[in-house]
């Protein structure tokens, strides 16, 4: 008994075929759908933050106070406020506060003195925030 094989391609895509266009649909909408997410939390990030800025120095000037100098960099019209730290020697949070930046100047150096309640061996900055 011979077996007739038919015409391959002659009557549509098998089932596998169809699956695997309709992986390779969703495979890509959910790839475009992350691009887009990524490329909007990237520009939120670097767009919505007006105001940046870094620790270039501190130091501990006494048991009640530690010293930082802050580079801050922003739009010359924005107004706003960093938040820095200072922890103690064993990791112990011993000061905390915001400093305002309101100067129309796009970069400012300013030394800033953080209140502690014991020795601070860290001034760390938190973040900074647009008005």
């Amino acid at each position: 008994m011979s077996t007739v094989q038919l015409p391959e391609g002659r009557y549509g895509r098998s089932a596998d075929e169809r699956a695997d266009r309709k992986l390779k649909v969703v495979g890509s909408v959910l790839g475009v759908a992350l691009l887009v997410l990524v490329g909007w939390f990237a520009y939120y990030y670097v767009g919505g933050n007006k105001i940046s800025a870094q620790v270039i120095t501190f130091k501990a000037v006494s048991d009640s106070a530690v010293e930082a100098h802050l580079e801050v960099r922003k739009d010359t019209d924005a107004s706003g406020y960093c938040t820095v730290r200072s922890q103690s020697a064993d990791g112990t949070e011993v000061g905390r506060a915001d400093f305002r930046f309101d100067q129309h100047s796009s970069r400012i150096d300013k030394v800033v003195t953080l209140r502690t309640t014991a020795r601070g061996s860290t001034a760390e900055l938190l973040g900074c925030h647009a008005d």
